[in-house]
């Protein structure tokens, strides 16, 4: 049995090319792991419906980590294992900041997607994640119950800006984050990776020390820093790269299947 027994991996930027494709290596190197025992989830920001497809296409049957940590779910089963949704009250402080800084903004209910309108920020966003737009207009108004996540898009100068205001007004109440330099997330303060890992490892007796992940982002951080063996990947921003045990080759060069095959696989 390898040292390893949990692998997390990111999705975008990380296990995904730049094509948002699994290469044939990374899904060859995964396999062999799970094949050894390995147990190997997804610990992604992406919506559950929206990393559903990826963990069937690597055949994982392991709880995946999703919404950052605010969701963690069975792809076989559908059952919901942990969910931390941003309280109501505060969800609505936080669409009025977006408001008024003229955001696109991105409301999650129930596994969907809510916007109030349709905007070009939203559809390359649908894009990318494979899911539906649904405008419902004042999102404030539709909203009724907590929410698992929102997410501003804008241009990253501005979202650093708001990241360091919106940090001091809201304090340890959000776990605030940058899953790409044009996207902002709001979560539950305890929907991090690093609880999403935490929560996995209790469940299947795994120790810190047995566990390997996998990020190129600030939403990374907490995971990479928790984890026995924290990966960054070649394309990450320097300041991810340091908080990292080991940096393996970019997300378009197999970084993860050269880290799986080095550190898992002891080849």
């Amino acid at each position: 049995m390898p040292k390893f027994r949990l692998l997390a991996t990111d999705l975008d930027d990380t296990l995904l090319n730049d094509r948002i494709e699994i290469s044939a290596a990374n899904r060859a190197a995964l396999q062999k792991a799970m094949d050894l025992g390995v147990l190997v989830t997804i610990a992604t920001g992406r919506m559950f419906r929206s990393a559903l497809p990826v963990a069937g296409e690597l055949g994982i049957r392991t709880p995946i980590i999703t919404y950052q940590g605010a969701l963690i779910k069975d792809p076989v089963t559908k059952e919901t294992l942990w969910e931390r949704p941003v309280p109501l009250q505060l969800a609505r402080r936080v669409l009025e900041e977006g408001r008024r800084a003229d955001l696109h903004i991105n409301v999650y209910v129930e596994d969907s997607l809510f916007v109030d309108r349709i905007t070009p920020e939203g559809t390359g966003y649908a894009k990318l994640a494979g899911v539906d737009l649904n405008p419902v207009g004042n999102l404030s108004e539709f909203l009724r119950e907590d929410p698992i996540k929102i997410l501003f898009v804008a241009e990253p100068g501005l979202l650093d800006k708001l990241y360091r205001e919106l940090q001091d007004k809201f304090g340890p109440a959000l776990y605030i984050t940058k899953s790409k330099p044009n996207y902002l997330e709001f979560m539950h303060p305890e929907a991090t990776k690093k609880h999403g890992l935490q929560a996995l490892a209790q469940r299947y007796g795994i120790q810190r020390e047995e566990i390997i992940a996998f990020g190129d982002s600030y939403n990374d951080i907490d995971m990479l820093e928790y984890a026995g063996l924290g990966v960054a990947m070649g394309n990450a921003p320097e300041e991810i790269k340091e908080k990292a045990d080991y940096v393996t080759a970019d997300n378009n060069e197999d970084g993860v299947a050269a880290a799986v095959r080095k550190f898992v696989l002891g080849e």
